[in-house]
């Protein structure tokens, strides 16, 4: 889940077209998406939950956060949701109006504020970043030595393939060596690198731009997760997460009365995960006819087999809401541990396949070394 700051002014203003060097070393730029993250997002739910659990009106609680925010954009967005809110609209319509939330939390809170359960959904909400921020912190600590590593050894290559090839390859050829295959072939390839460098930093932005454009389209969402599936490791992590967001969102709408099959359909459009939400489809129509839960579910491979059977004991104890929150509580545990263990694998194997590399090139210059000398005597 992801937040795309984009604040608009419905106001309309004035057009003044001279130059104030103030506005433009006040205004705030951010070059990565919002400036409202998942961080301050955990934050805002968790402060929420426990202003509307002292008793204060949602109006008020939201001027007291907004009125806390540091960054000007930050105090914007809250100004924009309750003047909203003064306008006549409930919040879960007023942060859909901004284009930075996502659909799972304007169900999630449209689903509290239906049901009267809006403390609840805002406290699942800040459970829920505080997971996700924690899952993200755990990676990026065990990444940010190797990622220092990578960009290090590229450099390194890039400057061996640039300038410490060429002049081998200029004195070997001096000397009339005969040079190994694999002196050839790194030779090759820093020619080629020399000479096309370019093209690859091309080839590279235009992948991103593409990802960009691309990514709400369907074959696109299809493509991409059924990639991500299949990568050792990674694959087992992102479906484990998108199934955590599944039973936590059963679990909620369970806890507020809300029917099984609507709350399917609910579940379905709250989770960007196209396997997902293919999977909840067919779901659905198997419960339109006539099977239970636990029996749709086994038909999907998506779903483990142990939420199959727990859903059956659940439908049999009517312990629905216990069971999907045990799930939840474990998977959560399944993903911590796994995002431990990906972090523990990718350090080791970053750094052994650069080792590889610029052992490789070394032991490519240095065998013609000993003919050189040879020759020289």
């Amino acid at each position: 889940m992801a937040f795309k700051l984009e604040n608009t002014q419905k106001t309309k203003q004035k057009k003044d077209t001279s130059f104030d060097i103030n506005a433009l070393l006040k205004k705030e730029i951010n070059f990565f998406g919002s400036s409202f993250s998942n961080k301050k997002k955990e934050a805002f739910y968790i402060e929420l939950s426990v202003l509307l659990n002292a008793g204060l009106e949602l109006k008020d609680a939201l001027e007291l956060i907004g009125a806390e925010q540091k960054k000007e954009a930050d105090k914007v967005l809250f100004k924009t949701i309750v003047d909203e809110l003064i306008s006549g609209k409930n919040l879960s319509e007023a942060i859909r109006l901004e284009k930075q939330f996502t659909e799972y939390e304007y169900y999630s809170l449209q689903i509290g504020e239906r049901t009267g359960t809006l403390q609840k959904v805002t406290d699942e909400l800040g459970a829920f970043f505080r997971r996700k921020n924690e899952q993200k912190r755990t990676i990026l600590n065990a990444l940010s030595y190797p990622m220092v590593v990578l960009c290090t050894a590229f450099l390194a290559v890039g400057f061996m393939l640039q300038y410490v090839v060429p002049m081998f390859a200029d004195i070997f050829k001096q000397n009339k060596v005969e040079l190994p295959w694999i002196t050839k072939q790194i030779i090759s390839f820093s020619n080629v690198f020399s000479s096309y460098y370019w093209v690859v930093i091309l080839m590279i932005i235009a992948f991103f731009v593409f990802m960009k454009l691309a990514k709400n389209k369907i074959w696109y969402r299809k493509w991409s997760a059924a990639f991500l599936l299949k990568v050792p490791f990674v694959g087992g992590f992102l479906r484990k997460v998108r199934i955590a967001q599944f039973t936590q969102a059963i679990t909620l709408l369970v806890g507020a009365k809300v029917p099984l099959l609507n709350g399917i359909q609910l579940t379905k459009k709250m989770i960007d995960f196209y396997p997902l939400q293919i999977a909840l489809s067919k779901v659905e129509e198997d419960i339109l006819q006539g099977k239970s839960l636990h029996e749709s579910i086994g038909n999907q491979s998506i779903f483990d087999k142990k939420m199959s059977s727990l859903i059956k004991v659940a439908e049999e104890t009517n312990q629905t809401e216990t069971i999907f929150n045990r799930l939840t509580y474990q998977y959560n545990q399944e993903i911590e541990y796994q995002s431990k263990t990906i972090s523990a694998v990718i350090e080791p194997l970053i750094i052994l396949f650069l080792g590889g590399v610029v052992a490789v090139i070394l032991i490519a210059m240095y065998l013609p070394m000993f003919k050189l000398s040879t020759v020289i005597g």
